[in-house]
């Protein structure tokens, strides 16, 4: 029986779209590596906190060329890169090394379906490594500096009626060789650092929105009074036009609340239900903006009502407190590396996957290590239950750590176009992540790396979020500000200073070590602060460090971070392998002194 035409060119086509993609290089690779489609990568909506029914994705190949900085738009492009993996990274099946001296250009072509006709067309970046210029129909329509948040454009000026519409971008990104904040990424990667990201790593996606519009949402929960404040940002909105929200547990409405467009909604939320990471309940809500008693734009969201303070105990001593409540946080040091995707996981369900292993190991905290993540990860968070510290990803040089002298500190005298980009930076940081209830604690500054006017940056951070917690300088030079004092040691956890005034935290410590032949991203640079030779011993000395932090908690420990979820390139010490096909620790006995240490100040 002959094949229908149709079938036998729609074959061909996925033939040659697959012939252009596959993974580069000879590293390890994740299962999920081998669940891409490259006609449909990571295809769920990007921005869970503020939804809208319509989009287009945009990831998938595109056209890639990497020139020396400065030159001109290519005619032509030296292959295919799949978006949104870096260029670096084996998923984006380029796999090349771009370095400060180059850019990479990137092209597509797009069509906005004929049923947006009337409406704004929003072109949303997830994230992009580090600066980036964007062009639509050969014009230059903007930029933006900042590889950690999100940015977008209207693009409905510049779009051509009908039919294709040609997008380009231009990528700079200097890596270790700039003041800019990379996390650990270096141009020449060994022991604690880790490959460059250049480029586009988050998704790119399309959105129809009406001209007057919702821009953003931040919500602030106050349990004590039982309240949620919402302040929502509009675009275009005229004096008389008037944002609705609607709160609801399930499908049941269970509070409403109108204001101006230009003022904030307090809404009272009787009897609410309290979201901790052992009952993570998160109430919906629809945003309406109303022009003229009609609805112009909608959006729904969600919030959680939780509360994270400080308390002193009837010991004398400060404690971290959830809900007003004594609560002692313990979690991993979270990387969020991908042996395959670098920065960007290979499938939502790669992304979920850490934080539910993290939750399964019996934690309820994550350190996010000076890495931030799509939006999708925080709403994992959010609905699995898992409380966040958030690092600022920092660069630049670091000044004499001097983490033994406390109160006696060395700063870093960054230039003046340093200073700015880092307040610039972390601005943008916390303004996106601002409403996502699963963080409670800002990190500015981690190891002295990059420290600078210690007490200014934690005052303005305090200030400009009042609702969290800020931890000054994990690790680092040490100044009486802040919400806590926060120590560094290896391998095993010690208290070598106190703070009578401050909750008195272990931001790391650990760093067991164990290599897995088969599961290695390097065969002959592996390490951990100590190495064993199997499980047993790695979860026997694992199990040996909980018990004398327990000991440390009734002593004035209030938090712990342990090094690490995953082994990270050259590093072994993680909990699993870097590309999670092995749990290195009996999971089992590493879950029961887990819980007895989250549970210490509650028995």
């Amino acid at each position: 029986m002959k094949k229908p035409v149709f079938v036998i060119l729609l074959s061909l086509c996925i033939l040659q779209t697959f012939a252009q993609w596959k993974p580069a290089g000879e590293k390890i690779k994740t299962a999920w590596a081998e669940k891409i489609d490259v006609n449909n990568v990571l295809p769920e909506y990007p921005r869970p906190i503020m939804e809208r029914g319509d989009w287009l994705n945009l990831n998938g190949l595109w056209n890639y060329s990497i020139l020396k900085a400065g030159t001109a738009e290519p005619t032509a492009f030296d292959g295919k890169i799949l978006v949104p993996f870096p260029v670096e990274s084996s998923l984006s099946g380029v796999m090349k090394t771009v370095g400060g001296e180059n850019e990479v250009w990137y092209k597509r072509t797009f069509e906005v379906p004929a049923k947006w006709k009337g409406k704004n067309i929003l072109l949303h970046f997830g994230a992009v490594d580090w600066k980036a210029e964007v062009w639509v129909n050969d014009i230059k329509i903007g930029s933006h500096t900042g590889g950690y948040t999100p940015f977008s454009f209207d693009v409905s000026p510049f779009l051509n009626k009908s039919g294709a519409q040609k997008l380009v971008v231009r990528v700079w990104d200097g890596t270790d060789n700039g003041f800019q904040p990379r996390g650990k990424q270096v141009n020449r990667p060994n022991g604690i650092w880790y490959t460059p990201v250049t480029g586009i790593w988050q998704t790119v996606w399309l959105e129809p929105v009406a001209a007057k519009s919702i821009d953003n949402i931040q919500t602030v929960p106050d349990i004590d009074k039982g309240q949620l404040t919402v302040k929502v940002e509009t675009k275009a909105s005229a004096f008389g036009d008037v944002v609705e929200v609607k709160v609801f547990d399930g499908t049941k409405e269970v509070a409403s609340a109108k204001a101006s467009s230009t003022e904030k909604l307090e809404v009272s939320i009787p009897e609410a239900k309290l979201w901790s990471p052992e009952s993570p309940f998160l109430y919906t809500m629809k945003v309406n903006l109303i022009s003229n008693g009609v609805v112009t734009d909608q959006v729904n969201s969600y919030f959680a009502m939780r509360k994270i303070s400080t308390k002193r105990d009837a010991n004398g001593i400060v404690r971290l407190e959830l809900n007003n409540k004594a609560y002692f946080q313990f979690g991993p040091l979270d990387q969020g590396w991908w042996p395959d995707g670098l920065y960007t996981a290979p499938t939502d369900e790669a992304l979920k996957y850490d934080i539910q292993k993290t939750k399964d190991f019996g934690f309820n905290m994550i350190r996010k290590h000076v890495k931030v993540e799509p939006a999708r990860w925080y709403t994992h968070c959010d609905q699995l239950g898992i409380l966040v510290w958030q690092d600022m990803p920092n660069g630049g040089r670091s000044p004499q750590w001097q983490m033994h002298n406390y109160f006696n500190g060395n700063e870093l005298n960054r230039s003046a176009e340093s200073e700015a980009n880092y307040r610039k930076e972390w601005k943008e940081i916390m303004d996106y992540l601002y409403s996502y209830p699963s963080i409670v604690t800002w990190v500015p500054f981690n190891e002295a790396w990059g420290q600078f006017k210690t007490a200014e940056i934690v005052e303005w951070t305090k200030t400009y979020d009042p609702s969290r917690l800020v931890n000054p300088a994990s690790g680092g030079n040490h100044y009486p500000v802040g919400d806590m004092l926060d120590l560094h040691n290896y391998p095993g956890p010690e208290m070598y200073l106190y703070d009578g005034q401050r909750p008195t935290v272990l931001g790391e410590y650990g760093g067991i070590g164990l290599a897995l032949e088969g599961h290695l991203w390097a065969t002959d640079k592996n390490w951990g602060y100590v190495q064993f030779k199997n499980s047993k011993e790695v979860t026997e000395e694992y199990v040996k460090y909980g018990e004398a932090l327990l000991k440390m908690i009734k002593s004035g420990f209030s938090a712990a971070v342990y090094t690490q979820t995953t082994d990270v390139e050259g590093e072994v010490n993680g909990f699993m392998t870097y590309d999670r096909k092995v749990i290195k620790m009996d999971e089992q006995r590493v879950r029961e002194i887990n819980q007895k240490i989250c549970k210490s100040l509650n028995e």
